[in-house]
């Protein structure tokens, strides 16, 4: 794989996720990290799906930030590439966001998204 196509594959998380998972992680006995995956469904035909784990998979891209971990797999990673992993707290309430700039079409819920 070249260097521009490790770039486009690469997930980075906000200090604002960071410090949510650590909250969240130290919070669980035997967790140890945020898993991130993308499966079929939702309104907009890819969800994300977020759980708590306490091991790492042999295909898993570990995305690691003061402390706090989020495990992708590998095919997870080619339709989260270049996305940004955010904790957002407002008045809708609280809650991991993906920013993905490879989804064209995504619905309100902010869970749901489209290729």
């Amino acid at each position: 794989m070249g260097a521009d196509a490790k770039t486009a594959m690469k997930v980075e998380m906000t200090e604002s996720a960071a410090k949510r998972i650590v909250k969240i992680v130290s919070g669980e006995a035997g967790k140890t990290a945020l898993r991130v995956s993308v499966e079929g469904g939702g309104c907009s035909g890819f969800s994300y799906k977020f759980d708590l784990v306490g091991t790492r998979n042999d295909d898993d891209v570990a995305i690691e930030k003061d402390g706090a971990t989020v495990l992708i797999d590998d095919l997870s990673l080619v339709y989260m590439g270049g996305s940004v992993i955010d904790f957002v707290d407002d008045l809708m309430g609280q809650s991991f966001q993906i920013r993905n700039p490879n989804a064209v079409a995504s619905c309100g819920c902010g869970t749901s998204f489209s290729v």
